[in-house]
């Protein structure tokens, strides 16, 4: 514990010192004064994703962009870093408030600002797979995308979640995010099969089986307008038995004593 503590005070130390306000090569802290990057680059790309980018600004954290990004009538947010090299999908969280933060005003975006709670009852659970104990007592509520990589690691906490809480039951809401154009057909394969085990190859990246059911398109549409309405944009969203909505996946062991203390 001491040696975590020593190491705790040299991270602060080293970032809260003036020689951290200067890399290498003597920049200064005004990094739009070296790193740029035009709507035409960027639009470059994310070619490969099919989006359309409608704007840029840099990002709440240093070293990388915020792009509003467009498909399929959806806008979204996703990062870029000054390297151009790495894309990121998520939230950027405000480690005080523990609220969603970004570069691009709450008027300048198109979703409703993130809610804080919903009624559980209306959550289209037709069009969720459970994973643990369907007749569980505590249930969680999870809108999750098979190739956000976020997602694939929650998905092994939920896994072991369901094998150390038999009395939780899990609904997995499949919400593919526009800027991941294969996930959408991997969440109507799982709706189809409501197989346990094309859900765990699909988060572990492996292949699934083809959609075949015009039906899956509609159910999966049903998931996005939900949560489009409720302000849940990204993934993993998590919705508590109280209706509290939770951005962002937890290790089981800490899930476990949130669902206890519902």
């Amino acid at each position: 514990m001491l040696k975590v503590l020593f190491f705790a005070a040299a991270v602060i130390t080293l970032f809260g010192s003036p020689s951290f306000a200067m890399d290498k090569a003597g920049h200064g802290t005004d990094c739009t004064s070296c790193h740029t990057l035009s709507v035409k680059e960027a639009s470059e790309l994310l070619k490969v994703t099919g989006g359309t980018v409608k704007s840029i600004k840099p990002a709440p954290i240093q070293g990388m962009f915020e792009l509003l990004v467009e498909k399929d009538g959806r806008q979204g947010l996703v990062y870029i870093d000054y390297a151009k090299k790495r894309l990121m999908q998520g939230f950027v969280i405000d480690l005080t408030t523990l609220q969603p933060v970004s570069a691009h005003t709450q008027e300048e975006l198109p979703q409703k600002k993130q809610a804080t709670s919903l009624d559980t009852k209306t959550i289209p659970l037709e069009n969720a797979i459970v994973m643990g104990n369907p007749k569980g007592d505590r249930k969680l509520y999870v809108f999750t995308d098979p190739d956000c990589p976020y997602c694939r690691k929650f998905h092994e906490e939920l896994k072991t979640l369901a094998k150390t809480a038999p009395d939780v039951a899990i609904y997995i809401i499949p919400f593919p995010l526009a800027m991941h154009p294969g996930a959408y057909d991997k969440a109507r394969a799982i709706l189809e099969t409501q197989s346990q085990d094309v859900l765990d190859k699909a988060f572990a990246g492996k292949e699934v089986p083809k959609p075949t059911q015009d039906a899956s398109k509609a159910r999966i549409d049903a998931n996005i307008k939900f949560g489009n309405a409720n302000g849940i944009s990204g993934t993993p969203t998590m919705v508590m038995p109280d209706g509290k909505i939770v951005v962002g996946g937890r290790d089981a062991e800490t899930l476990k004593k949130m669902l206890e203390e519902k």
